[in-house]
């Protein structure tokens, strides 16, 4: 039923379009969404592997996260349908073909699942935004983001915004629209005027996490625990205990010293810092420790008009096998 109404759907929206003997064929694969709805997508990998790979870059998003924290107002905002905005080249759209039990068709807009749809995309915002990018907004693929440091000048902003959006006849998702709010989530963290913030999910998801009882859901634990590192003051040193237990040959028997570091990083997690974006043109300040099988550090400034030292970014890492046998010296010169 709901396989057809989203067939329905796309016909009558003008994204696909029925298809004789196509050249490329495709299976039809069905997402359930969190909502209870379907997400219709296509199994596009024989075409995957036919296409040159696209590198235009993504945006970096530690970089992209520091420009945003310390504005007053934001507002975000979800492309929709995502990349159905974007028109295929008539001569491509067969290669998008695909198969249902009502028939064969094919997409006039670029679907989700092809190779290089997040970097055209992408691609596109760049093109779109290019003065007003890194200054009053940003894009993140179909993820959008209108920042203004005071709250008088944030409507003039946001008008600037949706002319761009009206004149190039982008749309919007309302039901994941957010406007003229002091904080809010950034591709995983917490932005606002006071900085950097973890987001609270992922903190809570490892605080309930049990222990681990063998290596899949060790590596699931280290997955969550590296998605924050930039949070976490020498991380590396933490997770050591736990850490080895992933080494090739090595038993895995979760023990007391295991069950200790687990238990400090949750105690971490119950209060963790708030980050600040680096204040350009100011003095930065690098702390670095080191000893036999790992190193972290931080970085910081001090406070406008003050000496109180706030962290920008916490860094660790646990040395391979040859780094261990260099020299105190030699491991110092390496952090740096």
């Amino acid at each position: 039923g709901q396989v057809k109404e989203g067939l329905e759907d796309l016909l009558k929206a003008g994204f696909i379009r029925t298809i004789d003997y196509p050249e490329w064929l495709a299976n039809i694969v069905v997402v359930p969404k969190k909502n209870g709805k379907i997400r219709f997508c296509i199994d596009f990998r024989d075409l995957n592997k036919a296409t040159p790979k696209d590198d235009y870059p993504l945006p970096n998003i530690d970089l992209l996260v520091d420009s945003t924290a310390g504005h007053t107002m934001f507002s975000f905002m979800d492309g929709y349908p995502g990349y159905n905005q974007i028109k295929l080249a008539a001569q491509d759209q067969a290669k998008t073909s695909f198969t249902t039990p009502w028939g064969t068709f094919c997409y006039t807009v670029m679907p989700f699942g092809l190779k290089n749809a997040g970097a055209t995309y992408q691609r596109a915002m760049t093109a779109i935004f290019h003065d007003q990018m890194h200054q009053i907004m940003d894009a993140y693929v179909d993820d959008l983001l209108i920042k203004s440091k005071t709250r008088e000048n944030y409507i003039n902003i946001l008008s600037q915004v949706f002319d761009r959006l009206l004149q190039y006849k982008l749309r919007l998702n309302p039901q994941k629209c957010v406007f003229g709010v002091e904080s809010g989530k950034l591709l995983g963290f917490m932005v606002s005027k006071k900085g950097i913030e973890m987001d609270p999910s992922k903190a809570k998801a490892i605080i309930e996490m049990s222990p681990p009882t063998n290596l899949k859901e060790l590596r699931s634990l280290q997955g969550r625990i590296q998605s924050i590192r930039r949070f976490i003051s020498n991380l590396a040193m933490r997770c050591k205990p736990f850490n080895h237990l992933l080494r090739k040959g090595v038993k895995f028997e979760w023990g007391h010293e295991c069950q200790a570091s687990f238990e400090k990083i949750k105690k971490y997690l119950l209060c963790p810092p708030i980050l600040k974006p680096p204040i350009l043109g100011e003095p930065l300040l690098l702390y670095i420790t080191v000893n036999d099988s790992a190193c972290g550090g931080f970085l910081a400034q001090y406070e406008e008009g003050c000496r109180i030292e706030h962290v920008i970014y916490y860094i660790s890492k646990t040395f391979v096998q040859y780094e261990k046998t260099y020299s105190h010296m030699e491991k110092t010169c390496l952090v740096l």
